[in-house]
């Protein structure tokens, strides 16, 4: 410290000591000390140009801070529109699966929409019932609903429901036979069953048989003694229809014939579509596939449920 009030100014900063000159300019001279002089005192054209030299870059430094803070806000609005458009676009995806798993009303309220059950079909429970006489007498039946409440039921759909609506959409009949139908589904459920084995594990000499009188080991044998007449009579060769076609015409990556076996397997166990087996050995999916390997299935069909001579398709 050097005198009263005043203070070196290289011991200021640059701001405090421009200030600091400015200030001591506007002085009379009468009130600065001559014995203990400071720095030069900066003429007023000087002290003119340092102030909007200041003013310029504190201008320029807070139209930068603006220009950092609104790409700020930018950035912090556009992830909050970003956030807004995920959860609305989930939001539509939760609504459109529900909607999708939504039980029709003649149902009944007890049957729950589940998701998780995937397709489902609605089927009515009917039952024939006696309608009055005819003209020359004779009774007549309807068919009539019936179960609790005479409420249908849902059950999963299947790969031939999925060849029905297919069919349907295209206006076109469906490719297989009810009796088709039944079969599949019919080696479908017995495959289940012999899988399953219907034993409890927790207590294996527990094991009771239903309320028919029949055994478990007597169930047993005959599931698996129908599966075996079953795959006796689809074979293990390809069909002929499969067969005349030359591989040079199946698909740059075919592996093979398909073997009538593998065919049935794919489509009653695994659900797989008649294109989904195509493509899986490698054919090419083209209406003379598709017409060979529908023939080859309802074959195979066929011989399942006992026709041999006289196909039903």
């Amino acid at each position: 410290m050097r005198g009263p009030g005043f203070a070196s100014l290289s011991s200021l900063t640059a701001s405090t000591a421009c200030n600091l000159k400015i200030i001591v300019s506007k002085l009379p001279p009468s009130i600065i000390p001559q014995d203990n002089p400071i720095l030069p005192i900066l003429p007023e054209e000087t002290a003119t140009e340092t102030i909007g030299s200041m003013m310029s870059k504190r201008d320029h430094n807070m139209l930068r801070a603006a220009q950092k803070a609104e790409a700020g806000k930018s950035l912090i609005m556009a992830a909050r529109e970003a956030r807004d458009a995920r959860k609305a676009e989930e939001a539509a995806r939760l609504a459109a699966i529900q909607d999708a798993s939504a039980i029709p009303d003649q149902c009944g309220p007890d049957t729950i929409a589940a998701p998780a059950r995937g397709p489902f079909v609605v089927e009515r429970q009917l039952t024939m019932v006696p309608n009055g006489v005819d003209d020359r007498g004779l009774e007549k039946w309807a068919a009539a609903p019936t179960g609790y409440g005479h409420r249908a039921s849902v059950r999963a759909a299947d790969v031939f429901d999925r060849m029905i609506a297919s069919a349907r959409r295209r206006k076109k009949p469906c490719p297989l036979t009810p009796g088709q139908i039944a079969m599949g589904r019919r080696y479908a459920a017995l495959v289940e069953l012999a899988a399953a084995d219907g034993t409890k594990v927790s207590r294996l000499d527990a094991s009771r048989g239903g309320g028919d009188s029949m055994g478990w080991m007597d169930r047993h044998l005959d599931i698996a003694q129908e599966l075996t007449i079953l795959r006796n009579r689809i074979g293990c060769s390809a069909s002929m229809t499969m067969r005349r076609i030359r591989p040079s015409n199946r698909g740059a990556t075919q592996r093979g014939p398909i073997m009538d076996r593998v065919l049935v397997d794919m489509v009653c166990i695994k659900g797989c579509t008649l294109d989904d087996v195509l493509v899986s050995h490698g054919w090419a999916v083209k209406g003379a596939h598709r017409k060979a390997i529908t023939e080859a299935l309802c074959a195979a069909l066929d011989r399942m449920i006992g026709y041999r001579g006289k196909k039903t398709s």
